[in-house]
């Protein structure tokens, strides 16, 4: 059997610190995977940021319940369910998580923590472990499963990499230019038939 392993934001559903950015006006809090490949550094500025302007957990969850997934992308999960198992592998936050997974049909999600204080500020995160999209893949295959992942960022590569197959989606043209070896493509149609090339059964849209 064949496993679908899906980056989530840029993937599925809008960057949810780049919507945060814009409902804020802090430009500095744009920045994302595929701009910082060190996810620590990331966090870190992120938290930083923050601090500084005295923002909470719940300012966040409210820009988050304001999102809907991607044009097209419920309908994608759908056809992918109907082919293959859906682990959906992501550095976001379960505690950022729950609007957007209802929408998806809540999929198996394997992310981060974030640590909270009495006050609602963000002062904190708990990586679930290190490199964990990569451990994730290494895991099931491990149960014997064909791996096919598909992701955006910088830190989705070593997932893609350790996959039995791996495809860029949505991603920018440094990531592209930086990761020859992996088929790049923009929309959802092509992204299917990425799966489709991918996989070990004949398939049909």
């Amino acid at each position: 059997m064949e496993i679908a392993c899906l980056d989530l934001e840029g993937v599925l559903v809008p960057e949810i610190w780049i919507a945060f950015a814009e409902a804020t006006g802090i430009e500095s809090l744009r920045a994302t995977t595929r701009d910082i490949p060190d996810y620590d550094v990331l966090m870190k500025q992120r938290l930083r940021i923050l601090d500084e302007h005295n923002l909470t957990l719940s300012d966040i969850q409210k820009v988050i319940a304001t999102l809907k997934p991607l044009d097209g992308a419920i309908e994608f999960v759908d056809w992918l369910r109907e082919r293959f198992q859906v682990v959906i592998l992501s550095d976001t936050f379960y505690e950022f998580s729950q609007p957007l997974m209802r929408q998806l049909g809540f999929p198996t999600l394997l992310c981060h923590r974030l640590i909270t204080d009495e006050s609602d500020r963000v002062v904190d995160y708990q990586l679930r472990q290190k490199d964990p999209k990569r451990q994730s893949v290494i895991a099931l295959k491990s149960l014997y499963y064909r791996i096919i992942a598909a992701g955006d960022s910088y830190n989705d590569t070593t997932m893609l990499s350790e996959a039995h197959a791996g495809i860029l989606f949505h991603a920018p043209y440094n990531v592209i230019r930086e990761f020859p070896q992996f088929p790049a493509v923009h929309t959802f149609d092509a992204l299917k038939q990425e799966f489709i090339k991918a996989s070990n059964r004949k398939l049909t849209l």
